[in-house]
């Protein structure tokens, strides 16, 4: 399978590069490029990409209003290259709102080398989308389709309420938006703490919070050492960074600390569940949503252990049924939840 990618940027230099550093991998074809959000529109019309790399910021329509016009005439995954600033962090989830499926760094320097660690991963996320777009390509209904009704609960989705101390959360590609889906519809007095691992740099996790904390009944913000775990209140873990949990059941603390360059994600989802499987044993209730590869497997091993409940976003709600999946095939998942299930279903477990 070849995966199509249109490249869009107001840069010629950054468009140039980056359909190098993909052209490099056998499995990507690049069909085109674009400079402006308007011509990006058009050249999705002609080429029929599988994935788009689009910028954010660029002249005559910006990366967001063509995105939500991409959206509405052809199921290409989009990608967005952000820069590293708290505003274009802003623009980027307003991006992942609008329909994007991910993002990544927008980086001159990093993309220098087509073998630097920034390139490798671009590639690997062009085609962990384009496998996805393959997947979920199907034709679009006409305007006459029946309009389609909401998930209700499965039947087998029965839950018994429990001893839970914590609710802890590990996500990544597509996770910001399920994230606001499930935090918004919970109540401002939700009875245990919630922390959540989310792949996501540090200039972003700072304006995710604030941003949740907008949305929310719930109280969220950028978790920081030393702070104590109350319920109704949201930590999210700080992009590169690994945030723990110390203390006891009954005194629990967050310690964040920089990371071990052997680890592959910072924050880990390995990690935080690791910690929490040492303070909370049992009385922990673990959630595995959307994203590429597999954290929070051997977390979730080291929480079952112990007795505790994990919980997996189903394949058919995930952007991408990476860490769930990897949970689920362990035999580590007592329970498979679609997104649209996992707020009602959290308020009858907790």
């Amino acid at each position: 399978m070849t995966i199509k990618v249109l490249v869009v940027d107001d840069s010629n230099f950054f468009c140039r590069r980056v359909a190098e550093i993909l052209s490099a991998d056998p499995e990507i074809k690049v069909v085109g490029v674009a400079n402006n959000g308007q011509e990006a529109i058009e050249k999705v019309k002609l080429l029929k990409p599988d994935v788009i790399t689009l910028d954010v910021e660029m002249p005559v329509m910006d990366g967001i209003t063509a995105l939500k016009q991409i959206t509405k005439i052809h199921p290409a995954k989009a990608l967005m290259l952000s820069s590293l600033t708290y505003e274009g962090a802003k623009l980027t989830l307003d991006a992942l709102d609008a329909g994007a499926a991910d993002f990544m760094l927008k980086s001159y320097e990093g993309i220098s080398q087509t073998s630097s660690r920034l390139s490798i991963g671009l590639r690997n996320k062009v085609k962990e989308l384009g496998r996805v777009a393959a997947k979920t390509a199907v034709p679009r209904p006409s305007v006459s389709a029946p309009v389609s009704q909401p998930v209700k609960p499965s039947p087998s989705a029965k839950v018994q309420r429990g001893n839970f101390k914590v609710l802890a959360i590990g996500a990544s590609t597509g996770g910001p938006v399920a994230l606001q889906k499930i935090l918004t519809a919970l109540p401002a007095n939700f009875a245990v703490p919630i922390t959540i691992t989310q792949h996501m740099p540090g200039t972003f996790t700072g304006a995710f919070a604030q941003r949740l904390n907008g949305l929310c009944q719930l109280n969220v913000v950028e978790a920081t050492d030393g702070m104590s775990l109350n319920a109704g209140t949201v930590y999210i873990a700080p992009g590169g960074k690994q945030m723990f949990i110390e203390g006891s059941a009954s005194a629990a603390k967050l310690r964040i600390r920089e990371s071990d360059a052997r680890l592959q994600y910072a924050p880990c989802v390995d990690v935080t569940y690791a910690s929490a499987s040492k303070v909370f044993g049992q009385n922990v209730l673990a959630l595995v949503l959307t994203g590429m590869g597999a954290d929070g497997r051997d977390g979730s091993r080291l929480l079952k252990q112990k007795g505790a409940t994990v919980w997996t976003q189903n394949e058919s709600s995930c952007v991408v049924y990476g860490m769930p999946m990897s949970v689920k095939t362990a035999g580590l998942s007592d329970l498979e939840v679609d997104l649209d299930q996992i707020s009602q279903l959290l308020l009858r477990a907790i």
